[in-house]
């Protein structure tokens, strides 16, 4: 087999593991919660560490590839991520699981940002259009499998399966990689920006870890304006530093083109909307329906599987129709979708959520296909790679900061409902009931009340658990809204740089262009020999058909 197809398979087993830890580990939460005795900030973490990292370091990865060898960082990516996965795998502790997942998501950056420059690299041509695509398909089955997956692997073997399938893969992806996999580098690589890396970085941790303590402790405690504070000042001092290095991680100026404003939006609204209210779905579908990591992941395959129908109809839709109208009803949808999902009550069956389920899903396919394609679109053919990374990033975020958000919103609201309807000799007790219902121990909260208490405070814990979830579903369905409004808006197809288009409808508009192109040299060169016999029949020497 040519040494290319290798590189596009090494690449893809490295995607395929990267992006199905984004979804894998929502429905294997509740056990981990248990089996670590986590409480419900360690829970965000699991997947805040993990985005947390995927988003500092996406840019600085893609510089240090094209200075370093993308061979040589894809393959530092990939034993990094490996390691992680196997210390996630053997975590003791919700400390050493958190730390672990940072560690996958240094290694997750790393390859991310360097597989489709590998792929540039080695194929040309109509290959590289089917390499491209086949890359494009397997980050989609990756997300859409996750939850099922997590769910098998959780409820057959363990919820440490899930990070260790990932050992045998990574190592055969390494080795293929070594072996197959030729090296590639920037002739005119760009210096690292470090300082960006670090504001960047210490910025969104900060603000991350103030939005998950809001939620332990109170809006108004020291600890929490401290850190939110400290964040704000941070990412406030990153974007000064953008405007000011001669090699920025992020030029802020794409920002100006409201195509890559609108889009950049859209990525953190879906993916802080839907994406990110996926984690409460799931504590809800097994702490409080009682269903199994399996049940959870088949009842979320109906996203999954709404999400892949309209995937597929939007990249073939792409080439005819203009992406605003592909991004913006498709968070409409998915924020049509979250407000039918809400409306639930202590008394609820799960299938209250199939409408929404089906018609989110349904959005979030239209948004994913054409958001990527629409940051390079616009952006300079020498930007392509910062313009994706930052769409990225974006997305990243998006996650990382609703997760913890969501959490704080979600803990706010359950207490409220709780000292509403517990009687007034439980109501002392409502910050206790909620902060051992976010530990995960409602066992131990019903085994501590008199026995005439404890089904009265079931159904107060499920109707205000209920209660907040459709907070949370609110709040993202509005989330999701406002991206659609400013996808909307904001995406103007004049703004697309036909040298710099990407995807299938991008190689027409190249090839068309190549076309009219050579039909204008033809005609160039028609003239010129015409006019070279005229004037072969005079006594002047024919004229050079370049001059005027």
């Amino acid at each position: 087999m040519d040494k290319k197809w290798w590189t596009l398979l090494a690449v893809c087993a490295g995607i395929f593991m990267l992006l199905l830890d984004v979804t894998i580990v929502i429905v294997a939460l509740p056990e981990i919660q248990s089996g670590l005795h986590a409480s419900f900030s360690d829970v965000q973490w699991v997947v805040d560490a993990y985005a947390l990292t995927l988003a500092s370091l996406l840019l600085t990865s893609g510089v240090l590839a094209d200075r370093y060898g993308r061979k040589l960082l894809f393959s530092v990516g990939l034993a990094i991520f490996t390691i992680g996965s196997l210390l996630c795998g053997l975590a003791q502790d919700p400390l050493m699981l958190i730390v672990s997942r940072s560690g996958q998501g240094v290694g997750g950056a790393i390859m991310f940002a360097t597989s489709l420059a590998l792929l540039g690299h080695s194929f040309r041509g109509r290959d590289r259009g089917v390499a491209f695509g086949v890359w494009g398909a397997i980050t989609g089955i990756a997300v859409a499998l996750g939850p099922v997956l997590g769910g098998v692997i959780t409820s057959g073997i363990s919820w440490r399966a899930i990070f260790l399938v990932n050992v045998p893969v990574g190592v055969a992806a390494i080795t293929l990689t070594l072996w197959r996999v030729g090296e590639s580098r920037s002739p005119r690589p760009a210096p690292p920006d470090w300082a960006g890396f670090a504001l960047l970085t210490a910025g969104l941790v900060s603000l991350v870890y103030g939005l998950i303590r809001a939620g332990e402790q109170s809006w108004s405690e020291t600890g929490v304006i401290a850190c939110l504070t400290a964040g704000a000042a941070l990412l406030a001092a990153f974007i000064v530093i953008e405007r000011r290095v001669a090699n920025p991680m992020f030029d802020l100026s794409l920002l100006r083109t409201p195509t890559f404003a609108g889009g950049s939006i859209a990525a953190f609204a879906m993916n802080g909307s839907l994406f990110a209210v996926l984690v409460y779905l799931v504590l809800y579908l097994q702490d409080i329906l009682g269903y199994s990591a399996l049940g959870a992941g088949f009842r979320l395959i109906i996203i999954s599987g709404a999400q892949l129908v309209t995937a597929t109809l939007a990249g073939r839709l792409s080439e005819r129709v203009p992406v605003r109208w592909l991004i913006g009803p498709g968070l409409l949808l998915t924020g049509i979708g979250l407000i039918l999902m809400a409306g639930l009550s202590g008394g609820s069956t799960w299938t209250h959520l199939i409408p929404g389920f089906a018609v989110s899903g349904l959005g979030a396919g239209l948004v994913n296909p054409p958001l990527a394609s629409t940051a390079i679109g616009v952006a300079p053919p020498h930007q392509a790679g910062m313009a994706s990374g930052v769409n990225s990033t974006f997305r990243q975020i998006g996650i990382a900061t609703g997760v913890a958000a969501l959490g704080s919103i979600f803990g706010a609201a359950m207490l409220r409902h709780l000292e509403s309807v517990l009687g007034p000799s439980l109501a002392a007790d409502a910050p206790r009931i909620v902060a051992l219902t976010r530990q995960g121990a409602i066992g131990r909260l019903l085994a501590s009340l008199p026995p005439a208490a404890r089904g009265h405070v079931v159904l107060a814990v499920k109707s205000s658990f209920t209660a907040g979830v459709n907070d949370l579903l609110y709040v993202t369905a509005g989330v999701a809204l406002v991206g659609a409004a400013c996808a909307t808006v904001l995406i103007r197809g004049k703004d697309f740089d036909r040298t710099g288009r990407t995807g299938a409808a991008g190689a027409a508009g190249q090839a068309r262009e190549a076309g009219r192109e050579a039909a204008r040299t033809r005609g160039r060169l028609g003239t010129a020999r015409a006019r070279g016999r005229n004037e072969a029949g005079s006594d002047r020497p024919p004229r050079d058909p370049a001059l005027p």
